[in-house]
């Protein structure tokens, strides 16, 4: 069992502690308070948290860790698969490496999981993956999987196909093509249901198939949308199938709040500590998620990973949380709030009883430049400490 004492604990789950303790036991959190009994339980470890922050271990909700590798170029990048603009079959899951140096560095920033998948060169991407960022072996890294499907509107996939001369080369030609899909994938899934109901045969189509959990609304679309008209093309599509959707990015969404809220869609702001050098983020801004969350969308922020560097998420949302969204709600913002619109909450984002043993420690605030993170543990196990990695 592992004890962490003496600490300030920010749980995510609307009580904190001033000086508490956490018991692990496991990969779990046992208890969580400050005179916790310790009589009965054998502790094999202790970390005396005196003056320092503890906290959930921090999420990344959009990012490409693993898929797009460190200074590999062309072999570490299978991020977008850029000959078919429609590919809903391909699933992020096959092509990222827990080897890539990335994942060293989202530990070392107290980040313990990630939503990661294919990039936003296809109107329809593929399928995406929730992941602890410690192991070799990604299949035992997942928490959730699939987790959304991935689809984009705006610059990059008309500019990649225009470069290939064939569609969609425009917005128009993007919504009707991802119409087209959603359309086929609708009368496939009903057909699958009837046939279910009747006890009539059923021929099962390698293709289609992926899209019964979004039809489920076990998971959502992932819609990769930075300006305006893009973000409320997506909404009207999402609603036009009744399908749950994040809307990720959201670059111009502070000037569209209200329609936003009335979607029902929560936003994945970022990264908006990036270069503007796409015409669609010109308007990119840190007030975006602050006034978000004032009309009352639920907020992730994402470094998008690698346009921003994983292990600045914190800075990010410190940034944010600077120009209108809150302490508060900056930290929310890669704790809980992240776990929730990625629909993991049931296992990380807070600090309470029966959830995974995910924490991170730091000498101060993380979303403040000079914090340093002191452990990260993940499954009840340090594999953090400012030493480097544990194996």
């Amino acid at each position: 069992m592992l004890l962490i004492k003496n600490a300030q604990i920010l749980t995510m789950a609307g009580t904190n502690y001033d000086n508490g303790s956490v018991l692990v036991e496991g990969n779990k959190i046992k208890e969580v308070g400050e005179n916790i009994d310790l009589t009965n339980y054998d502790i094999s470890e202790e970390i005396d948290a005196s003056n320092c922050l503890v906290m959930p271990g921090i999420i990344e909700a959009h990012c490409h860790i693993g898929i797009q590798e460190e200074r590999k170029g062309f072999e570490g990048n299978d991020c977008n698969e850029m000959n078919e603009p429609v590919t809903p079959y391909l699933r992020g899951l096959d092509g990222i490496n827990p080897m890539d140096s990335t994942f060293h560095k989202a530990l070392s920033a107290g980040i313990t999981s990630v939503m990661v998948g294919p990039g936003s060169s296809n109107v329809v991407g593929g399928q995406w993956v929730f992941i602890k960022t410690y192991g070799r072996s990604i299949d035992k890294m997942v928490i959730l999987e699939p987790s959304a499907m991935k689809v984009a509107f705006g610059e990059n996939p008309k500019s990649n196909y225009d470069e290939k001369n064939m569609m969609p080369t425009t917005r128009i030609s993007i919504a009707a093509m991802l119409r087209e899909e959603l359309f086929e994938a609708q009368q496939y899934y009903q057909d699958k249901k009837n046939a279910e109901k009747s006890g009539d045969s059923f021929s099962a189509e390698f293709q289609k198939e992926c899209w019964l959990p979004v039809f489920d609304k076990k998971i959502p679309l992932k819609a990769h949308v930075h300006r305006a008209d893009d973000i409320l093309t997506a909404i009207r599509i999402a609603k036009e199938y009744d399908l749950e959707m994040t809307l990720d990015h959201c670059t111009e969404g502070h000037l569209i709040a209200k329609e936003i809220k009335e979607s029902g869609f929560p936003a994945i702001v970022g990264p908006s500590l990036a270069t503007r050098n796409k015409i669609e983020t010109l308007n990119s801004d840190f007030k975006t998620a602050g006034i978000l969350h004032k009309e009352g969308v639920k907020v992730a922020i994402t470094t998008d990973h690698p346009v921003t560097r994983i292990q600045d998420l914190a800075i990010c949302a410190g940034f944010a949380a600077k120009e209108g969204l809150g302490i508060e709600e900056g930290l929310k913002a890669i704790t809980i709030n992240a776990a929730q619109i990625c629909n993991v909450s049931n296992r990380v984002g807070s600090i309470e009883v029966g959830k995974d043993a995910d924490i991170a420690i730091f000498d101060g605030n993380p979303m403040e430049v000079f914090t340093k993170t002191l452990y990260t543990i993940i499954d009840g196990k340090i594999v953090y400490t400012p030493e480097g990695v544990r194996s």
